[in-house]
């Protein structure tokens, strides 16, 4: 098939499964494809999967699969589904995407412009440069590999008295201002992914968290419940939290030798 590219960032693909060993003629083979699968997915540019060996029951493997190509995403679904000791138990598909409460250019000239700044446009093309670089992160990040994988789908709620999408725009871009500053404490310590799933799952923003310690995991999010965006709109999926390897090291992790 020709490749199905979004107009706006990059698809994302979040894939569960859970594995029986003894449901395959031969563990070993079934585990060579599931590397394979793998491997197939990363052989194009910019296309990169984060395998992990789930904790808890919910699952076994956890797969993070992210590139442009949705044809990629599907093949590989394919793929795992084909490996005879998997058993899929969840998924879930979004994009990459900007917020839409980043300042623009106009907002940071006017801001520093209150503030009464000398050197405005140095400051503004510095502003305006630094904000280029986060938007290329979000619509295009290279997620490094840390010891923990989490994540977490998660809507906004729209109930009487709490609906988010009925608050002025000024105020929610207000409200995520301040949610953003306790994420910002975790820096270094958390990377966190929010992908946009709006009319294409059934949550409306996927969560992805690394770390190399899981207890940091834990504290950001007590943390962000106490925030005024989580505390009163915040409406959340499973979660799912598993250890990363490479994809050579799944079979033995998953009973695949």
């Amino acid at each position: 098939m020709e490749p199905v590219v979004p107009s706006t960032g990059w698809g994302v693909t979040h894939l569960f499964f859970r594995v029986h060993p003894s449901r395959s003629p031969d563990p070993v083979q079934a585990g060579k494809e599931l590397v394979t699968a793998f491997d197939t997915f990363v052989a194009a540019p910019d296309h990169q999967v984060l395998c992990a060996s789930v904790l808890g029951l919910k699952a076994d493997l956890g797969v993070l699969a992210i590139g442009p190509d949705l044809v990629r995403h599907e093949a590989l679904a394919t793929a795992l589904r084909a490996v005879s000791p998997l058993e899929p138990a969840y998924s879930f598909l979004s994009l990459t995407e900007v917020s839409e409460y980043m300042e623009t250019e106009d907002e940071i000239r006017a801001r520093l412009e209150a503030q009464g700044v000398e050197d405005l446009e140095d400051r503004v093309a510095k502003a305006v440069e630094r904000l280029a670089g986060q938007r290329r992160d979000r619509l295009h990040p290279r997620l490094p590999r840390k010891a923990v994988l989490a994540f977490y789908p998660m809507s906004k709620a729209r109930d009487p008295g709490a609906n988010w999408f009925r608050l002025p725009f000024d105020q929610r871009r207000e409200l995520m201002h301040g949610h953003g500053k306790v994420g910002r404490r975790y820096t270094g310590r958390v990377l966190q992914l929010v992908t946009g799933s709006t009319g294409l799952d059934d949550f409306e923003w996927g969560v992805t968290l690394l770390a190399d310690d899981l207890s940091a995991i834990k504290e950001v999010v007590y943390d962000m419940r106490f925030d005024e965006v989580t505390a009163s709109y915040g409406r959340f999926g499973p979660f799912l939290v598993g250890l990363t390897c490479d994809p050579a090291d799944l079979p033995e992790r998953l009973g695949l030798r």
